[in-house]
């Protein structure tokens, strides 16, 4: 066992200071804390905004089940200081926990770093070798680097949104991709400047932006804009690259079917029981069936309102298409497969009527696993503990505290 209590994981013996809000930041602290770093999470003295994003209890408090959803998830395992770090008290502080750490972890613009002492500069005056990861919605260098921005913007920018929906108006995703994929890339990063400085000593800058993630993860839809010009349209849930590839409705419910390459295609069509799709011009590839969809999907809706769910998804899975429910939040949740997994751990939290389904780390190593290491701390709920490590007295705690820094 790590002297954190925590079994000894991959990252152990690291320590990572979050400064992050919301979500890029923490959940890539979030996912280093899995692998066995010790996180600190830094929040404002009376809780910063993003602990109280969709409350469990509204109107509660902290520690009394007004933490969000969102801070649950985000901040599993970690270790709770409070401080300002906009005071001249609390930047030594910074500077005094800096020394001591391995990892930064902040998203904010560079003007905002610099006010903290949080800038690369800084950071390596205290601890030569520190790893500084941020996360910015734009990135650092061009004419919107100062410029604040939240997932939505990066999907409405990148083509994202205008693609998505029935076509009668722009819709972004439900699911925040863009931030969660920005997390996971910076902790890449993270993992790759650790491995450079156990090789050279020397610490470096990782950088990840909400708008660069956007960009790679729907970069061949630009690519072919580019080079073919297609002016692509929204269509709602069918894809135009291939075909049948839709929402479907059945008796009871919804299924997505997605029929994509020949072999597919060919084994749709004897599901159907009609080989004339397989002769017919305007179906003869992958693009010729995502530009002549629509008939796809209306023979594949015909189908599937003669069956319920149950029997729409057996018979296609006998026919080895990909196809899968369209679930209800609460319907994920009862889930056998996902149950059966272990995905959604139970973690208890003061002030909640019952233990949080919080995801465990989503990628599993077989020799070095990644696991949730408890619950997100109360606030400021190690603050004392933490600086009392650093060698401040409980004279100076109590006079920090007097004076509003922590």
């Amino acid at each position: 066992m790590a002297a954190n209590g925590k079994a000894a994981g991959v990252l152990s013996g690291i320590r990572v200071l979050d400064f992050g809000r919301y979500i890029a930041g923490p959940y890539c602290a979030a996912l280093l804390g899995d692998l066995g770093a010790e996180v600190i999470r830094i929040e404002k003295r009376e809780g910063s905004e993003d602990r109280f994003v969709q409350p469990i209890v509204p109107d509660a408090g902290p520690g009394e089940g007004g933490e969000g959803a969102m801070f649950l998830q985000m901040n599993r395992g970690k270790l709770g200081l409070t401080l300002d770090p906009m005071t001249e008290t609390g930047r030594g502080i910074v500077k005094r926990l800096v020394a001591t750490a391995d990892v930064v972890v902040a998203n904010l613009p560079p003007s905002t770093l610099a006010a903290m002492g949080l800038d690369y500069e800084s950071l390596v005056a205290a601890k030569p070798d520190i790893i500084l990861t941020t996360v910015s919605a734009f990135g650092h260098g061009g004419p919107y680097s100062e410029r604040t921005g939240f997932d939505g913007v990066a999907q409405s920018m990148v083509g994202a949104a205008y693609l998505t929906g029935p076509g009668n108006e722009p819709v972004k995703s439900y699911a925040p991709w863009v931030d969660f994929g920005t997390a996971s890339l910076t902790a890449f990063g993270t993992l790759a400047a650790l491995m450079e400085r156990a090789r050279t000593g020397r610490g470096q800058i990782v950088e990840g932006a909400l708008l660069s993630t956007a960009l790679a993860y729907f970069n061949f839809h630009l690519i072919e804009q580019q080079l073919r010009q297609t002016n692509r349209v929204a269509i709602g849930n069918r894809s135009p690259y291939a075909g049948p590839a839709d929402i479907v409705r059945t008796k009871d419910g919804w299924i997505l079917v997605q029929a994509i390459g020949m072999p597919l295609f060919k084994r749709w069509a004897k599901l159907m029981g009609e080989d004339h799709w397989l002769t017919d011009p305007r179906f003869k590839d992958d693009l010729a069936r995502g530009d002549n969809g629509k008939l796809l999907s209306e023979r594949t809706s015909k189908w599937a309102a003669e069956r319920t769910t149950d029997e729409a998804l057996a018979a296609l899975e006998k026919a080895r298409i990909p196809a899968g429910p369209v679930y209800t939040p609460q319907q994920a949740l009862d889930d056998p497969h996902i149950e059966a997994m272990g995905y959604l751990q139970p973690i208890a939290f003061p002030g909640l009527p019952g233990p949080a389904p919080v995801m465990e780390t989503p990628v599993r190593l077989s020799a070095t696993p990644g696991a949730l290491h408890g619950r997100a701390p109360l606030l400021g709920e190690h603050t004392d503990k933490i600086l009392a490590e650093l060698g401040y007295t409980p004279a100076e705690i109590a006079g920090f505290r007097k004076e509003g820094v922590v």
